[in-house]
């Protein structure tokens, strides 16, 4: 009896968790499915049921798909916690957390009806948020594995430009604040920081202008200075990106002639012929 229960928890913990087959990956895609297609629900559900009169029939269709989705994410949650080397800490964790929140908004209704008549809507809407799993599913994609991995290599460089981004939005809030003062719509200089960081990034809702020569002239050069925030990052990762690029093809080195510089799919040296390694055999 433990042997099949044995065998049958590592058989869902390979559908549910392990990624790196594809029988995996299809049911991480269907679980998000069906979280996407819940959150739709809701809001035809909201929509339909605030601006028009349904008949009885019409909301039982509407709790009958409600009933399949709540069984369903329900059905999953049991299987993961069971399948789970250690169920505790499934459940204590961040994704445990998001998984038995989709479970529970049908049985709040039924337990407490007077809390779920204004929280109901919010509180199923975090069904959305369970869509972010099939985020997992990017990390089987080269390009954006190699883009995260730029990313991280060239986060010394980001994390100083931003830091100085920083510095000159709290400066020039400051000095915006002296300059135009409360009289301007300037009230404060959490909000002279917020008109600086909506003015470099180019928004420029216009809920705060300046009206003052000197004032104009500061958001002239902050409206300049945007243009570096997206440039700026963008050359930092796109040289990190092609640095990257060349490393892994000089790894690729063929061990007969030594020539480098190899195609990323190339299986073959290009001047002698003879098999090029991969990358885990280097």
């Amino acid at each position: 009896m433990l042997r099949h229960f044995s065998s049958f928890r590592r058989l869902m913990y390979r559908y549910l968790f392990d990624q790196a087959t594809r029988s995996g990956r299809c049911v991480e895609a269907f679980c998000g499915l069906l979280a996407l297609l819940s959150v739709v629900v809701i809001f035809i559900e909201s929509s339909i049921g605030k601006d028009t009169d349904l008949s009885l029939d019409e909301w039982y269709v509407f709790i009958g798909v409600e009933l399949f989705f709540t069984l369903m994410f329900t059905l999953e949650y049991i299987l993961r916690v069971i399948s789970w080397p250690k169920p505790a800490r499934y459940i204590f964790s961040f994704w445990g957390f998001i998984d038995l929140a989709t479970t529970i908004p049908l049985y709040v209704l039924w337990l407490w009806p007077e809390f779920s008549v204004h929280y109901y809507f919010a509180w199923r809407s975090m069904r959305a948020i369970r869509v972010l799993r099939i985020l997992k599913l990017l990390r089987y994609m080269p390009a954006l594995q190699s883009l995260k991995q730029s990313i991280v290599n060239a986060s010394h460089q980001l994390i100083i430009f931003f830091s100085f981004i920083v510095v000159v939005m709290v400066a020039s809030g400051a000095m915006m604040f002296g300059i135009e003062g409360q009289t301007n719509g300037f009230t404060s200089l959490g909000a002279s920081v917020y008109w600086a960081i909506v003015t470099v990034t180019t928004v420029g809702y216009g809920d705060i202008v300046p009206h003052t020569a000197f004032g104009r002239f500061l958001a002239s050069v902050l409206i300049l200075v945007g243009y570096s925030v997206i440039a700026i990052p963008t050359g930092i990762l796109t040289a990190q990106m092609s640095q990257d690029l060349q490393k892994k093809n000089r790894l690729r080195a063929c061990l007969r002639c030594h020539q480098d510089e190899h195609e990323p799919s190339a299986h073959y040296c290009k001047t002698c012929g003879e098999h090029l390694p991969t990358l885990e055999e280097k």
